[in-house]
């Protein structure tokens, strides 16, 4: 039994009770680096499991489900858009839950069970029923990982926010880079169940992590309870109760006196917190700089998901390139997400207005310029991989401020409005609509990009994109970081500039 209850105590991260000692390995397990390792990890699986997943969707169809060879773009299809419906709905559900919860571990353990048996359909089923009920808790887990994920890091990493923001863009280089080589490596070499073994690898890492961290307020739980049953030691307890007796005794008449009040003030509090909950959603959105920030995220999305779907036909099509040198130009825009944690440290230090919009400034001229590369000639090459690398770099400063900004105007509402939040704050609320926004993005960009490259060819769509980019550059201008001030506008006031600001 002693042996069950210790089990029970290490994967929980909590005591049975007061009395029982701390979790093993508490200072570890509830460390800022295991923290956030854990949860750019749990990133990371999702990155990677989608990238290697989606290319091998076709052959599950058609080896798996036995779909006709004609019917196979219209499934992908539906089971693209259902992961993208699955993670919309699901985000704010999950941002929801993990603000009116005690902890943000069990909604990630909930998660990882979504994303492990997503990882079982879609690897042995064989109808077309069991494939859209894996891809839908794919989304459902996805939605769980950024909302909850991205909460816990802002709770662990306080005013590091941007750099916190920083490493979740490495995580998704990383994934979006390395995920579909693999897969293409191993499905040529082992096969089509091999594939979803390097997947369940990776979610046996994310397992481990998962159960091993503790949170840090639940770790500060444990210490104070700690000391007090220390100060509760036989040796001490007669002495404590004597002196408790003596101090209490001229303070029983004044809490009797105030009883009725403060039971009064009890109820108003309560009725004020519900209220805070339910308008938590209408107070966020009622902010231009979250409007702003939201749909700065639907077009970088866009833009990086656009061209996700549409890059590895054009270079087939213009350069004869199959798909492991397509890869080789993949790597000339994700790489540059390494430099995330600068762009995050720049986003805290002097705001994320700035960094970001010179990110879609940068993006749109490169955007319009990629329409130049028409010829299968060395200059064409080098003049497409050096567009895409500073593409790299103008949505890597794009895309970490805009996450960051969801932070930092929850925390200036709450600072400027005491308690409008509530107690657990709206963090997962937050980054639940952070990844809304995203979806929404990601299922508009390989829409539009795709349908301009067949009907009017790639130079229409890269000034299209370039076009679109420049729509999120306007509202990041005016509203990001605080209204931009206008040169010969009367003066205000900090305090005034502050409250119109938010």
């Amino acid at each position: 039994m002693s042996l069950l209850t210790s089990a029970q105590q290490f994967l929980s991260g909590t005591r049975k009770d007061s009395r029982a000692k701390p979790p093993c390995l508490l200072s570890i397990r509830s460390s800022t680096s295991l923290i956030v390792l854990t949860v750019n990890l749990a990133i990371f699986t999702d990155i990677f499991f989608y990238a290697l997943i989606v290319p091998v969707i076709p052959f599950s169809l058609t080896i798996q489900v036995g779909v006709e060879e004609d019917q196979v773009q219209h499934w992908t299809s539906i089971l693209l858009a259902c992961y993208s419906v699955a993670l919309f709905v699901g985000s704010p559900l999950a941002g929801l839950y993990a603000d009116r919860t005690s902890s943000r571990r069990w909604p990630l353990l909930i998660g990882l069970v979504a994303l492990a048996a997503s990882t079982l359909l879609l690897c042995f089923g064989n109808s077309i029923g069991l494939l859209i009920l894996g891809r839908i808790l794919q989304g459902f887990s996805a939605a769980v990982v950024w909302s909850v994920g991205c909460a816990l890091l802002v709770d662990t990493m306080e005013s590091a926010v941007g750099v916190a923001m920083g490493y979740v863009g490495i995580s998704m280089s990383v994934g979006l880079l390395i995920a579909p080589v693999i897969g293409g490596a191993v499905y040529s070499a082992a096969g089509y169940y091999a594939v979803y073994y390097i997947a369940f690898g990776v979610v046996g890492v994310d397992i481990l992590l998962r159960l091993l961290m503790i949170e840090k307020k639940i770790a500060r739980t444990n210490r104070v309870d700690v000391e007090k049953v220390g100060a509760l030691s036989p040796e001490n307890q007669d002495t404590i109760t004597q002196e408790s007796r003596e101090a209490n005794r001229p303070q029983q008449d004044s809490e009797k006196r105030n009883e009725a009040e403060t039971t009064a003030n009890q109820n108003q509090i309560t009725v004020a917190e519900h209220t805070s909950m339910r308008s938590c959603l209408k107070t966020l959105l009622k902010s231009p700089r979250i409007l702003a920030a939201l749909w700065g995220l639907v077009v970088q999305a866009g833009i990086m998901m656009g061209f996700d779907a549409t890059l590895p036909l054009f270079l087939q099509n213009t350069f004869a390139w199959n798909s492991t040198a397509a890869g080789i130009f993949f790597l000339a825009i994700f790489l540059p997400g390494f430099l995330s944690p600068l762009v995050g440290w720049l986003s805290d230090r002097y705001g994320p207005k700035w960094p970001s919009f010179s990110g879609f400034c940068l993006a749109i001229p490169l955007l319009v310029c990629l329409r130049l590369v028409t010829e299968n000639t060395i200059q064409h090459k080098i003049l497409l991989g050096f567009l895409l690398a500073l593409l790299g770099i103008a949505l890597a400063f794009a895309n970490v401020p805009l996450m960051a900004e969801i932070t930092y105007v929850i925390e200036a509402k709450a600072a400027e409005e005491p308690g409008v939040f509530g107690d657990n704050g709206v963090y997962g609320l937050g980054y639940g609509l952070f990844t809304m926004a995203f979806a929404l993005g990601g299922t508009i960009g390989p829409l539009w990009a795709g349908y301009v490259v067949d009907s009017a060819g790639w130079g229409a769509m890269t000034w299209s994109i370039g076009l679109w980019a420049a729509s999120g550059a306007v509202p990041i201008c005016i509203w990001l970081g605080g209204n931009l001030k206008i040169r010969g506008c009367p003066d205000r006031t900090a305090t005034e500039a502050s409250t119109i600001d938010r």
